[in-house]
């Protein structure tokens, strides 16, 4: 949801930050990500997994996830003078339907919301990872 939502709403809507080496910072860190998660799906569904694809799969992220988060921050943050400054998706009071949303704090909140889920979600995977090579460690001593 994040990649369509930094695609989308904030890469896409706010055409300045287009050009910020931030894109450039986390269309990267994705790139690299896919190219590693599909090739690790492919394998493993033709039943041979080789273990380097096993281990970039559940060790690049180390490197790769703080990069596209950091990426996806610093270009929702370049977008908020833009987003204020023209009003984007924003709809104030008073209207037909009593309601008003202001894109520019929305999107402060989606960078607060990192401050929680990225080290859960980070953690996580840190988890996975030391639950999944360390089970290939063990079948490999015993192959």
């Amino acid at each position: 949801m994040s990649r369509v939502f930094l695609i989308w709403a904030v890469k896409h809507s706010v055409k300045e930050v287009q050009n910020e080496d931030s894109v450039f910072l986390f269309v990267i860190a994705w790139t690299i990500t896919e190219i590693i998660r599909y090739s690790f799906y492919t394998v493993s569904l033709l039943n041979h997994l080789p273990y380097i694809i096993k281990w970039a799969r559940y060790t690049l992220f180390i490197v790769l996830y703080p990069m596209g988060v950091t990426g996806e921050l610093l270009t929702i943050y370049a977008a908020l003078p833009f987003v204020r400054q023209a009003g984007l998706y924003s709809i104030s009071l008073p209207n037909k339907y009593n309601f008003s949303f202001d894109y520019y704090a929305f999107l402060t909140l989606v960078m607060i919301s990192y401050i929680p889920l990225f080290p859960q979600l980070y953690f996580h995977t840190i988890h996975q990872r030391r639950k999944v090579l360390s089970r290939t460690e063990e079948h490999e001593k015993f192959d």
